[in-house]
C-alpha cells in the first residue's frame, strides 16, 4: 500500500476537529495533524515505498509538541519499526482490509513550550503573550521567546497549547482556500510536454579494407 491509500483509510477515523496534512513540525513535516479543542494527535504514514530512515527526527519533533504521536505502517515494516520507538507512541498498521491498531497511542508527556510556539505565527505567539500581561513581547525576536519560553514559569503549558490548537484550527479554511486557488492554477496552465530525446546516432562500421591485389 502506499501513502494516498493509507491516507484515505485514516481519514475517516478522524472524528471531530479538524486534521491538517504535511504541517511543518521541527525539522520535518507531519504527514497527518488531527487537532480539536482538547489534543493534538501527529500521525506518520510509512507506505510500502517508504523507509525508517527519518522516525528517529521524526519522534523527537512529533514529541515536542503533539499530545498523542501514531506510525501507521505496512506490515512491511512493523518488525523493525517497533524497537524505534518508546510505549506511548502508538502503531497501527494498514492492509487491505484496513487499519488495524497494533498498539493505542498514550499521552505524551514530553510536550515542550518553546517548540509548541513554533507551530503558529511568531505574531500569534506574541499576541498570547501580550494577552497575559507580558507587555514587553512585542519586541521580541523569535529567538528571545523561545529562550522566554525555556526558562518562564508565567506561562501554563496548557494555556499555549490551547491558543496554538485555536489558531491552528482557525486557519485550516485560509489553508483550504489557497490549496484551492493552487490546484486551479495549476489546471488553467498548459500540460507541459516532455521534451523529446534525441535519437542516438548508430556508430558507423568501418570500411572494409581492400585488399591488396597480387604482384
Amino acid at each position: 500500500m502506499n501513502d494516498p491509500e493509507i491516507r484515505a483509510l485514516l481519514f475517516p477515523m478522524l472524528v471531530g476537529g479538524v486534521h491538517i496534512s504535511e504541517l511543518p513540525t521541527g525539522t520535518t513535516r507531519a504527514d497527518v495533524v488531527h487537532i480539536t479543542e482538547h489534543f493534538m494527535h501527529g500521525y506518520e504514514v510509512k507506505g510500502d515505498g517508504d523507509t525508517l530512515q527519518r522516525v528517529a527526527n521524526q519522534l523527537r519533533c512529533y514529541g515536542e509538541v503533539y499530545d498523542f504521536v501514531t506510525f501507521i505502517v505496512t506490515e512491511k515494516h512493523l518488525a523493525r519499526l517497533l524497537p524505534l520507538l518508546p510505549e506511548w507512541v502508538g502503531v497501527q498498521v494498514a492492509g487491505p482490509e484496513g487499519l488495524r491498531v497494533h498498539r493505542a497511542a498514550c499521552y505524551n508527556a514530553t510536550v515542550a513550550p518553546a517548540p509548541l510556539s513554533k507551530l503558529i505565527l511568531l505574531e500569534e505567539v506574541k499576541q498570547f503573550l501580550l494577552a497575559r500581561g507580558l507587555a514587553g513581547a512585542s519586541t521580541l525576536r523569535g529567538a528571545d521567546i523561545a529562550r522566554f519560553l525555556r526558562t518562564t514559569n508565567l506561562v501554563p503549558l496548557s494555556a499555549l497549547a490551547q491558543h496554538v490548537r485555536e489558531r491552528l484550527m482557525a486557519r485550516l479554511p485560509e489553508r483550504l482556500l489557497m490549496r484551492a486557488e493552487r490546484k486551479a492554477e495549476r489546471e488553467r496552465l498548459p500540460p507541459r510536454r516532455k521534451p523529446k530525446r534525441k535519437a542516438k546516432a548508430k556508430p558507423r562500421k568501418p570500411a572494409a579494407r581492400k585488399k591488396a591485389s597480387a604482384a
